[in-house]
């Protein structure tokens, strides 16, 4: 017998951004394929999409907040084209929250995002279930929470570790997030902050925590793990690892020579394809590694004993996500595409590749990593966060028990990366042996549809044991906020 249609809110900081927005609106959508009655409140919108709701802050407020709020929901649109609008925006969010910009000025987290205490209301049937992703981004009020579980089961799937420290999505190796923040060895890792509250920012959310039961999902084991030691855990009622999928109709192998004709580029080159939103600003991405991969292969490729068969074959890194000036090497090249919101043109790009490399400082379970291993495009990456769970790697000695998908490498180290790169170039039979298991790896782990009945399945269950506490909750006001 087939689960009731149910009534889906899932809560992201856009429709259109990065890889977690991704893995929000492909639910969204994949929910509303099923028959479900679903829904996306985001922070920004970029799309059409009716279903898709914008969290206007305004609403409910007195006439002085909202008319800066509504000067500041009208700019959203213009945040692609024109760089200046995010900071009028920031300046209507200034006016309608003063006390935001006090708390921006002591470095405590800002939680002034009315909009968030609504988010039941926003829908046109109240939600059975409510599925919040990223929590960041200036535009939730993470005060809310509390509120929220009250009124639905409030299931919460991490894809960063902001909700467990102080101030930053990822802590580079320090581990002041497990005995309370304070002294923060780095105050400008996303997101920045301009003074050391790190410690009463995690105090506090401990406190919103306290008031909460919530089910948190990880996509790998090595997040959770965290979450696990972490001031969430009190806080859980249930917790699940769903590793994320992606569209196995649109990732999937196709002709090389077809895609680069398509994309422009060339037949007779090694393309290597790094992808990343803003690469160039963003400090878990690690831009210098990749360059100094590129620039470890050209002098390989000049020495007198460079690889036959890399022999008269130039090189191209082109990196998806990030406007730049081409950087000319002996031999290479690395080109800066763009931004690709399409995801079929982001498909070609992986088809297009011998190799995809992923140079990262932090990460958690990228998408790109994902759509590389489904397009059949081996996976070169540095062995941080959940990328391990991701690639199945060939070992130091070039070997590995399992069918390996990918090459793992130690952070920063650009000669360990340019050696599995230059070796996998120059191995066709082990590079097409790799990307045959890596397609067969993708579809067996990492679609989308697999994810969606995993996420639908342990609904079910919450709502099987839940249903006694909400059933007179969800009719109680906690839907104000002052």
């Amino acid at each position: 017998m087939s689960a009731p249609a149910r009534d889906i809110l899932q809560v992201s900081t856009a429709d259109v951004l990065g890889g977690a927005e991704r893995i929000a609106r492909t639910l969204f959508q994949e929910y509303r394929a099923r028959g479900h009655r679903s829904y996306l409140a985001v922070g920004r919108k970029r799309t059409t999409d009716a279903g898709v709701l914008l969290m206007t802050h305004g609403e409910g407020a007195g006439p002085w907040r909202r008319f800066w709020w509504g000067l500041h929901a009208r700019l959203q649109p213009n945040f692609p084209r024109i760089p200046a609008a995010r900071t009028m925006a920031r300046f209507f969010q200034s006016m309608a929250e003063p006390a935001g910009v006090l708390d921006r000025w002591r470095g405590v987290e800002d939680f002034h995002f009315p909009a968030a205490w609504r988010l039941p209301v926003l829908a046109p049937r109240r939600p059975q279930i409510v599925h919040l992703h990223n929590l960041h981004g200036n535009y939730f009020d993470l005060r809310a929470l509390p509120a929220l579980c009250r009124a639905a089961p409030l299931v919460l799937t991490l894809h960063d570790a902001w909700l467990l420290a102080g101030h930053c999505a990822h802590s580079m190796g320090c581990a002041r997030w497990r005995s309370g923040c304070g002294n923060c060895p780095d105050l400008g890792i996303y997101p920045a902050v301009r003074r050391d509250a790190t410690a009463h920012n995690l105090r506090r959310k401990a406190e919103i925590y306290r008031q909460c039961r919530l089910f948190a999902a990880t996509p790998c084991r090595w997040l959770m793990e965290r979450v696990e030691e972490s001031a969430l855990a009190p806080a859980l009622a249930g917790s699940r690892v769903i590793p994320n999928g992606i569209d196995l109709s649109v990732f999937m192998p196709g002709d090389r020579a077809e895609a680069r004709g398509a994309l422009g580029l060339p037949q007779d080159a090694d393309v290597l394809l790094f992808a990343a939103y803003g690469v160039m600003r963003n400090s878990f991405k690690d831009f210098a590694t990749l360059r100094g991969t590129a620039e470890a292969l050209s002098a390989r490729r000049a020495g007198a004993g460079r690889d036959r068969a890399e022999k008269g074959r130039p090189l191209l890194v082109l990196v998806l996500g990030e406007n730049g000036k081409e950087v000319t090497l002996p031999g290479a090249e690395i080109r800066f595409a763009g931004r690709v919101d399409d995801p079929a043109e982001v498909a070609r790009y992986h088809r297009a590749a011998d190799l995809y490399v992923q140079a990262a400082r932090a990460d958690t379970f990228p998408t790109s990593v994902l759509e590389a291993l489904a397009c059949g495009t081996p996976v070169v990456a540095t062995a941080v966060g959940g990328i391990g769970e991701q690639v199945v790697g060939i070992d130091a000695r070039g070997s590995s028990s399992a069918a390996p998908t990918g090459w793992l490498v130690g952070e920063g180290d650009s000669e360990a990366m340019a050696h599995a790169v230059s070796r996998l170039l120059g191995d066709r039979r082990l590079r097409m042996s790799l990307a045959e298991s890596a397609a067969r790896d993708a579809r067996s782990r990492f679609d989308h549809r697999l994810m969606a009945r995993r996420y639908l399945e342990w609904y079910e269950e919450i709502l099987g044991g839940e249903s006694a506490t909400f059933g007179a909750g969800a009719r109680r006001g906690v839907f104000t906020h002052s």
